[in-house]
């Protein structure tokens, strides 16, 4: 081994030392909303993206992993979207120049590098001080599109003020068709590009681990959009109570095609689950309103 390098390593492990002891004379947390920071040696071992998941699950108080890891009552199609992807596998051809990949697309005309997405989460702060900040910036790097969720601890104009990307927004139709107009406002202002319309939400998600766990968010954190909207939800550091009787049950196909009136925004619908809704979809179920 070279001297150089040998003198890196050394400087390497001079600065992992450095780091946990700095790190162990730190006091420690008071609750469980706060992270602990694991040496950085751990993170450089990963080599597949699958161990974020295991370093995240380190990382993050369990309330806050479970919040984000898992799905409803008995997780089914949480577990069942997971076997799907694996069933899928690849078909190499051969004997093909590949010298020069070129894996960018379109979506809704706007180019991106490679047909992966970030898709809407809420709380992002709660797993990363820069929350929703740093998603958007990581989106705009990797040349891709980020899309907010309507439930975030950052707004629409705090992520549009990191600079240039594609962002579409996530929507949920409120009660109040007020707030619903106030929303598709806001993102058109903050110059995002299409909005992901959520209709398979009629009633929230029976998430066994929150209830288990007695989620609520930390104190120092808040819904934003909610913050703006509904400013008397806020009191409450419990999602459900927050959400509880704002979205309209009775959401249908004439709620769309209102949408498609207050703005020129295109409109993708997250949730559409089945053949007959995607037939009704194609066969012009808007024109029947």
């Amino acid at each position: 081994m070279h001297d150089s390098a040998k003198l890196e390593l050394h400087r390497q492990a001079d600065m992992n030392i450095s780091l946990r002891s700095g790190l162990s004379s730190l006091p420690q947390p008071k609750n469980e909303y706060q992270i602990v920071m694991q040496p950085i040696k751990k993170m450089m071992k990963i080599t597949n993206v699958s161990e974020y998941k295991e370093i995240t699950k380190e990382k993050l108080p369990k309330m806050i992993y479970d919040y984000f890891a898992s799905g409803a009552e008995d997780q089914w199609t949480l577990k069942e979207n997971r076997n799907a992807f694996s069933r899928i596998m690849f078909r190499p051809r051969v004997l093909i120049d590949v010298s020069k990949i070129d894996m960018t697309t379109t979506v809704l005309g706007f180019k991106i590098s490679k047909p992966i997405m970030i898709s809407p989460t809420s709380m992002h702060k709660m797993a990363y001080p820069e929350g929703e900040y740093a998603t958007a910036r990581a989106a705009s790097a990797a040349g891709t599109i980020m899309t907010l969720s309507t439930a975030v601890s950052s707004s629409v104009e705090e992520v549009a003020s990191t600079g240039p990307g594609i962002r579409f927004i996530q929507l949920y139709v409120f009660k109040d068709r007020n707030i619903v107009t106030q929303l598709v406002r806001g993102a058109e202002n903050a110059g995002f590009k299409a909005i992901v319309l959520i209709v398979d939400t009629a009633v929230g998600g029976h998430r066994e681990a929150n209830i288990k766990n007695r989620f609520t968010f930390p104190p120092h954190l808040r819904f934003k959009t909610y913050e703006a909207m509904v400013p008397e939800r806020i009191k409450d550091s419990n999602p459900v109570s927050i959400v509880k009787g704002l979205y309209d049950q009775s959401l249908n196909w004439k709620d769309v095609k209102w949408l498609q009136t207050i703005t020129s925004l295109p409109i993708i619908l997250k949730g559409v689950l089945t053949a007959e809704d995607q037939a009704s979809q194609l066969n012009g179920a808007l024109k029947e309103y």
